[in-house]
């Protein structure tokens, strides 16, 4: 028999126990613990328990041994050949995929625009950590994803993810020490390892990424010659071949002299869906652009110009293809070249020689059939094509497009786009005043997202100079649209002898979110959708190591002089709304959510979404307050885990909730 006073004390360590298993993790989701569950599920016998040789944590572990005898033959063992992309540092970049982080994430009000109001985020970080600190809450949320990463080319910068490290460094790293974020360095072509530190670089991220996209999602991906086929590879693998949607090329450039035997003047964007079933077919319906068919012929079919010519550059020569055309006032017309026909006549052809000589886009034969089809237009100063002389030409060439009268099916877009050239992308930021050389176009921007419905989220962890968060303003004020942007950019050093930093932008995360205001600014001067809720705000939050000092998080290091620092678990230099936000985070609440702070009984007191969530992490919280926050009935509340005036508070917290609001959820920190 207990007598009063010990039956209490037992009862206040089993409520205590009770908090601490209540007490948020504050780290982000552990992938590798997460899938050995979803092993576990599938085959319990298979998963045991194992001590981590660098922490001494228990874990779960895979028994493979048991593992593959559960799957017999249908597992590919040992060095088997199979079709797959292997590299240097492939499985430690799947571990860094997997481990979890224990960061935060700190509102930064001062270079927000509408930050109380706005739906858009700018992350400023490196995009790893971002990804692994969102994904609980963007879990399938997310409807557009497109990056433009490094292409790899042998002088531009990537991420250097370190992997070459002991095992207790690496987990110090995933987790446990104070330091910088994760350097950008050159990836010269000299290196050894030039394409396994791209690969290592880009393949956590996509992993991670793809469980942000709905089952509707779809990704772009920009990339150049050197990394396409290797991002095409890989992607078939976190993606899978049966989502691939398309490889799409783009004509980026057309003036450089670039290269050794030809010109460059492509890169790509390879489109991949969460789940292709699901995604609805890219097009528009042919009734809505029924009226940019001006043109009539003699019968009364409508049509209007094609928006390509009928000579593109990037063509291959072929025999067929070079010929004379003749021109309304009788002169002839042929693509640049070094070989022209002999005879000075319309159709008179002539095989190209080398890659100099171009060539029209239709064959001989076509053109006798359709050479009626033609619409003729005069040329301007840098028109390419050539008279029967070797000048060049005053006129230009297309073909007529006709309107399709089932008006009802879908205009697909083609998967060649020769609209939006790097030199838009450059000209549009350099008139807000911002110098940056390698801006993608918005117009690009805008045809990609512009695929998909009028309400999507867009996420862009590549942010670079935020053309994506500039498209989906300057698309919302055009249709009055309801898309939103998420945008990630890591604070990379401007090159101090760069435009940029001569013009006093000292990163590129900094160049971005002053691009986006100045957008912002000057879609609002114009002529907007009387639909657009004139949303061009954008709430920034910053990467920063957790808010709770090292020992909360390494308590097999625990000595005896760290037990009065941890009456206070949280950092000095933190104040309640990075509290806020990191519970957040750990609680999966959208981080655009509304924020309101009130006064309670002298304590402040955060209501997120009205009653979604209510926090309050100042100290000494006493019963009444508990009882003010529990008649809002809330879904969800927090306080700081020694906050309470008493242990007794602390002990009837739980009870006072489930008398005057039992659904509530409580936790601490």
């Amino acid at each position: 028999m207990m007598n009063g006073r010990s039956g209490q004390s037992i009862m206040s360590k089993n409520i205590r126990k009770s908090m601490i298993a209540n007490k948020l993790k504050m780290h982000s989701l552990d992938l590798g613990q997460d899938n050995i569950e979803k092993i576990r599920e599938l085959f319990p016998g298979c998963v045991t328990e194992a001590r981590d040789k660098a922490t001494g944590i228990v874990r779960l572990a895979v028994d493979f041994d048991q593992l593959r005898q559960e799957l017999s033959d249908q597992v590919v063992e040992g060095p088997q050949e199979r079709y797959r992309l292997d590299w240097p540092g492939k499985r430690e970049a799947l571990a860094m995929a997997n481990a979890p982080i224990t960061k935060t994430l700190r509102p930064c009000h001062r270079e927000s625009v509408d930050f109380e109001t706005t739906k858009n985020l700018f992350i400023e970080g490196d995009n790893l950590d971002v990804l692994k600190l969102m994904q609980e809450t963007y879990l399938g949320q997310i409807d557009v994803i497109y990056i433009d990463p490094p292409y790899n080319t042998g002088s531009d910068k990537i991420y250097k993810d370190d992997f070459a490290k002991s095992s207790n460094e690496f987990f110090l790293e995933t987790g446990q020490i104070d330091q910088e974020g994760i350097p950008v360095v050159s990836n010269k072509d000299s290196n050894g390892r030039f394409h396994s530190d791209w690969l290592k670089m880009i393949y956590p991220r996509l992993k991670i990424a793809r469980n942000f996209l709905s089952e509707s999602g779809v990704i772009f991906m920009s990339i150049g010659e050197a990394e396409v086929n290797n991002l095409k590879t890989i992607s078939d693998e976190i993606f899978g071949n049966a989502n691939f949607v398309s490889q799409l090329t783009r004509v980026a450039k057309r003036t450089s002299n670039k290269g050794t035997h030809f010109r460059p003047t492509k890169d790509y964007i390879l489109v991949y869906a969460r789940n292709k079933m699901e995604l609805p077919e890219f097009g528009i319906p042919k009734a809505r652009i029924k009226a940019e068919y001006k043109c009539k012929d003699e019968s009364g079919r409508i049509f209007k110009k094609s928006g390509a010519s009928l000579y593109q550059p990037s063509l291959d020569p072929r025999p067929n293809q070079r010929y004379y055309i003749e021109a309304p006032d009788g002169s002839l017309i042929i693509p640049p070249g070094d070989i022209f026909p002999k005879e000075k006549r319309d159709g008179a052809k002539v095989k190209p020689q080398s890659k100099l000589d171009k060539v029209w886009r239709w064959s001989i034969d076509a053109y006798i059939k359709k050479k009626h089809l033609l619409i003729f237009t005069k040329g301007n100063d840098r028109n390419p094509l050539l008279d029967e002389n070797g000048n060049q030409s005053k006129w230009n060439i297309y073909p007529r497009v006709y309107f399709d009268e089932d008006a009802n099916s879908l205009l697909h877009p083609e998967d060649v786009i020769y609209d939006f050239p790097n030199s838009q992308g450059t000209k549009e930021i350099k008139a807000f005043g911002i110098p940056f050389s390698f801006a993608k176009p918005t117009g690009l921007l805008t045809f990609l997202i512009n695929l998909l419905q009028k309400d999507a989220c867009i996420m862009d962890f590549f942010a670079g100079s935020a053309t994506t968060a500039h498209a989906v303003m300057k698309l919302n004020a055009e249709d009055g649209g309801n898309r939103s942007f998420f945008m990630t950019q890591l604070p990379e050093l401007c090159d101090q002898e760069s435009e940029a930093a001569q013009a006093g932008y000292m990163n590129i995360a900094d160049l971005a979110k002053e691009r986006i205001r100045r957008a912002g600014k000057k879609i609002l001067e114009g002529k907007c959708h009387p639909d657009w809720n004139r949303d061009i705000g954008f709430r920034v939050l910053k990467v920063d190591t957790s808010n709770m000092k090292d020992v909360y998080y390494r308590p097999d290091e625990l000595r005896q002089s760290y037990l009065i620092d941890t009456v206070e678990n949280v950092k000095k230099d933190r104040v309640a709304e990075d509290l806020l936000f990191q519970v957040l985070i750990d609680w999966g609440v959208d981080l655009t959510s509304s924020i309101r702070q009130e006064i309670v009984q002298n304590k402040t007191v955060f209501f997120v979404e009205d009653n979604s969530l209510v926090a309050c992490f100042d100290l000494n919280i006493t019963e009444d307050l508990v009882k003010d926050l529990a008649v809002h009935k809330p879904l969800r509340v927090v306080f700081r885990d020694n906050g309470f005036i008493s242990d007794t508070v602390k002990i009837n917290i739980e009870q006072i909730f489930h008398q005057l609001s039992p659904a509530t959820e409580v936790r601490s920190i």
